[in-house]
């Protein structure tokens, strides 16, 4: 073969090369076109076992847990958490976020329809361990802080309305952080915590006025009982003995001698 004949055969193989990836192309775009919808049904997908397996690994391990342990519970690759949600603070936000609106709604559904103050926040703390809620509560809710930590502060910082009670020396005080307080211009980015606080402190305070709640428990109190009272268990059944167990007991420290 000559050299003319040898381009001349190259030239040909590239052309007919070229229309056949031209060709492939056309077609696997068309493909992907049909498909569009699929993949965004697939990606939802996803997203929600993303979201279901944090829960659950969060609430049994805490929001301390990996990243790869959350990609195994969803059985995606870690990739693909992290595709939507760039960091494990963002993933760690938004679940905390959905508990504290759920544990929000828990608590106005408890204030509306009941009208005896014990009875309602008796309900909301039943409902809201049984739901597990307490072990996925927003990290920065919830702060021990010991009596002159909280004696310092007191000058400088406004307090959330329902935790001024007397601080007794040499016992930590439990404070609750978030939301908006009288000092603030505008509300701060845990305004969904700021809501919790807000109809979680209703409860208390008709409980207390009713005079079946002990005059120093707090808000921060109640959250911690929530937090407390919902052990991860292995076994469902005596996850839900032992939370019954101990709110019961919770509850009766947390009742007014006199009621």
């Amino acid at each position: 073969m000559n050299i003319s004949d040898f381009h001349g055969s190259a030239t040909a193989l590239s052309a007919e090369s070229n229309g056949r990836v031209i060709a492939g192309t056309t077609a696997t775009a068309a493909a992907g076109v049909g498909r569009s919808t699929p993949l965004r049904v697939d990606a939802q997908r996803n997203l929600e076992h993303v979201l279901r397996a944090a829960r659950e690994v969060f609430g049994e391990l805490g929001y301390g847990a990996p990243m790869e342990d959350v990609a195994r519970r969803a059985r995606v690759g870690v990739g693909t958490v992290y595709r939507r949600f760039p960091s494990k603070d963002v993933l760690v936000r938004r679940i905390a976020e959905e508990e504290t609106a759920r544990l929000t709604e828990q608590a106005r559904t408890a204030l509306g329809q009941e009208e005896e103050p014990w009875q309602a926040l008796s309900r909301f703390l039943r409902t809201s361990v049984a739901s597990g809620a307490g072990r996925l509560l927003p990290p920065q809710v919830l702060r021990v802080r010991s009596a002159e930590e909280a004696a310092a502060e007191e000058a400088s910082e406004a307090r959330v309305p329902q935790q001024r009670q007397a601080v007794v020396a040499g016992t930590p005080e439990l404070r609750v952080v978030g939301g908006r307080t009288a000092a603030d211009d505008e509300p701060s980015e845990d305004a969904g915590a700021g809501a919790l606080l807000e109809v979680v402190g209703k409860l208390v305070e008709r409980a207390r006025e009713a005079g079946e709640l002990r005059t120093d428990v707090t808000v921060a109190d109640v959250l911690l009982v929530i937090a407390t009272a919902a052990p991860a268990l292995p076994d469902a059944a005596q996850q839900a003995a032992a939370s019954a167990r101990l709110l019961d007991i919770l509850l009766e420290g947390l009742r007014s001698r006199t009621a």
